[in-house]
């Protein structure tokens, strides 16, 4: 299956501002690339690419006042099949995970975890049995939990709030069901990237980025996603990280106002 995704941004800036960008599809999914993958700043400036912590492909820029257009794009080769399901894989020990993965069982800016979510955990999930099903268990609570609404939307909005508050965007049920994994001791990471309406009915909303998240059971990162809580075909990670703090498109160090935004994810033929 082949996917054109890309996005197009517009913004106003108040003067010279420096900015980061992580607009690139992820490093594990460059070798799907079927072509050279296109960033276009407009007007043209000098892109100087570097990795961060999580291991991201991401940019670095200084953009002029006035208005600045972003655009990427890409086309994808992708093996056309659902989110894995593993119903065996095991929840480790503490003491066996490998060392790298600890990060993730940690409190982040909008995952707590040293809260009355760890509480609300254990007395929503404690008795289940360990493993894939108990992240099932928790995506199922979560996806009933929390209403969709883009109206709703809150940048600041933390897995607490959206658990008291009951209402949120996708970025909002990855942060409750991260916390509670963490929460029951078991790693979990939040991703951004590119999801479609490829093999389900098209939703008449704008297109957007999405958001997921993945877990670390038996010795491998696993796919989850509460707000779907279904799996899906044609996810086009672009970055990973604690939250979605981790993963911004763009990072501003200066006063700047968004004039346009869209994004674009559908399967083309070869």
């Amino acid at each position: 299956m082949i996917i054109r995704a890309g996005f197009e941004a517009s913004f106003t800036f108040a003067e010279p501002t420096a900015v980061l960008m992580m607009m690139y599809v992820h490093p594990s999914r460059t070798h799907t690339l079927r072509s050279t993958e296109q960033l276009i700043v407009n007007p043209m400036v000098p892109i100087f690419d570097y990795t961060d912590t999580y291991g991201n492909h991401c940019g670095r820029t200084v953009v002029p006042a006035g208005q600045v257009r972003f655009r990427g794009d890409a086309v994808v080769h992708d093996d056309g099949l659902p989110d894995a399901q593993v119903w065996d894989a095991f929840q480790h020990p503490i003491q066996d995970l490998p060392s790298e993965v600890l990060l993730f069982l940690l409190g982040s800016r909008y995952c707590e975890v040293d809260s009355e979510l760890r509480d609300t955990a254990w007395a929503l999930f404690g008795k289940l049995p360990a493993g894939w099903p108990l992240v099932q268990a928790v995506c199922d609570f979560v996806h009933r939990h929390i209403r969709f609404d883009y109206s709703q939307a809150r940048a600041n909005r933390t897995a607490l709030e959206a658990y008291r508050e009951r209402v949120g965007v996708c970025r909002d049920y990855m942060h409750l069901a991260i916390a509670f994994c963490r929460c029951l001791n078991v790693p979990a990471r939040y991703c951004t990237g590119y999801l479609g309406d490829i093999g389900v009915p098209p939703v008449p909303s704008p297109m957007d980025f999405s958001a997921w998240f993945e877990v670390f059971l038996g010795g491998h990162w696993y796919v989850f996603d509460a707000r779907n809580n279904t799996p899906r075909i044609g996810r086009i990670l672009m970055a990973r990280g604690r939250d979605a703090a981790d993963v911004a498109l763009t990072t501003t160090f200066g006063v700047n106002q968004l004039q346009l935004f869209q994004v674009w994810t559908d399967q083309v033929s070869a």
